[in-house]
């Protein structure tokens, strides 16, 4: 008899994570890896904010907060709403967690009911789906076309909903496509919202600040009116790089909020609280330093998109922020390796880049997206032509 509940049949581990977990393996075996399955950025944490965390713990500030969090970063973050996104909210409208996936996972577990329908827009996150099953609710996943720039259109949102429709979630900058919806496509799915009040907004807007043409913009700074039905999710992971400090938050509905801060309560209480010391200064502090990752940022893009166009049976289209190439590897299922394998998918690809040649991807198929993959190209340059070359190379061994 197995202890193991029925409820984990549900979900999948990540596949970020476990395909960093095997380039990690051959590593230590031995095995020259170059790891581009990681969403982390390689810059060390600004001095600023270790600064603020030493502070922190010399202070003493190394006891419990609230469960919402300590009441000085949510009023950071509402400083910075304010000033970045134009809407105003109150210290009680912001929760703090470990990492903007806990905050998700909150709002979900708060939310869903059984036969709850949360629309998410696809290829997504590997983790979205899973969370919504934990959660007791059904993911209605949506395709949308590379065409259209991987993005949902208000007819196909607008397809989607049906009466049991809670929760639409959008992730723009998104991971793994790295595609920005501008400021007249959100526009036009929040058209399509306001003739469907049961429908909340999740916008997660964890790579904000990493776009490069497409200037970001909210759901609630072209949809102000919907103020009452969004919660916005951030966090200090990708802008910041303070992945492994675990500081995530939203703002949203107080009811909302309070039903989370109730679930975070009965889980984790709060997260570190030299991290969230430190995290008033990422909010609020001066961030000079954002500019100078984007603008490296962009050089790695371009870098990667230009090398990824030599490689035959890849194609790949520039993306307008994060930091993932998200190219299609169609054009080589069907190929035969130097071994003789049929590359029958896009897991059989990544497998072969990594078992063969040495570099560690993610298969698209891990965001709903078959015949893809995502390269993380947040890494240095040095490390991407040499991965990217390994791509090329490992391209042209297939017959």
């Amino acid at each position: 008899m197995t202890i193991l509940s029925n409820r984990l049949q549900l979900v999948r581990p990540s596949e970020t994570k476990a395909m960093t977990a095997r380039a990690a393996a051959l590593r230590t075996s031995g095995v020259n890896v170059i790891v581009l399955s990681q969403g982390e950025p390689d810059f060390p944490t600004p001095a600023a904010i270790c600064d603020a965390g030493v502070r922190a713990i010399g202070k003493g500030l190394t006891r419990y907060t609230a469960v919402a969090g300590a009441t000085q970063l949510r009023e950071a973050i509402c400083a910075k709403l304010k000033r970045d996104y134009g809407v105003d909210y109150r210290a009680d409208d912001v929760t703090v967690g470990c990492g903007a996936k806990q905050v998700i996972f909150n709002a979900l577990y708060a939310s869903l009911d059984a036969g709850d329908e949360t629309i998410i827009p696809t290829p997504c996150w590997v983790s979205y789906p899973d969370m919504v099953a934990l959660a007791g609710g059904t993911a209605v996943l949506v395709p949308c076309e590379p065409e259209r720039g991987f993005k949902l259109t208000a007819e196909a949102l607008a397809g989607a909903i049906t009466e049991r429709t809670k929760w639409l979630m959008l992730n723009s900058p998104c991971n793994p496509t790295g595609a920005v919806y501008s400021s007249d496509e959100l526009s036009a799915l929040a058209q399509v919202l306001r003739d469907h009040p049961q429908v909340h907004v999740l916008s997660d807007d964890i790579y904000e600040k990493l776009v490069y043409e497409v200037p970001f913009a909210s759901i609630l700074t072209v949809a102000p009116d919907l103020f009452e039905r969004t919660v916005i999710v951030n966090g200090v992971s990708k802008a910041s790089a303070m992945t492994g400090w675990r500081v995530g938050y939203a703002a949203g509905p107080t009811h909302l909020i309070k039903a989370m801060n109730t679930i975070q309560g009965q889980t984790s209480s709060h997260t570190s609280s030299i991290s969230q010391y430190a995290a008033v200064e990422a909010v609020g502090g001066d961030q000079h330093y954002v500019a100078d990752f984007v603008a490296e940022f962009r050089k790695r893009r371009d870098l990667v998109v230009g090398l990824l166009a030599r490689a035959p049976g890849l194609s790949c289209s520039v993306p307008d922020g994060a930091f993932y190439a998200f190219p299609s590897c169609a054009g080589l299922i069907g190929k035969r390796t130097p071994q003789g394998k049929i590359i029958a998918s896009d897991v059989d690809f990544t497998d072969y880049l990594l078992d063969q040649f040495g570099v560690a991807a993610v298969p698209g198929s891990a965001f709903l997206a078959p015949s893809f993959l995502r390269i993380s190209y947040a890494s240095s340059q040095t490390e991407l032509d040499l991965a990217c070359k390994r791509i090329i190379y490992a391209c042209e061994a297939l017959t």
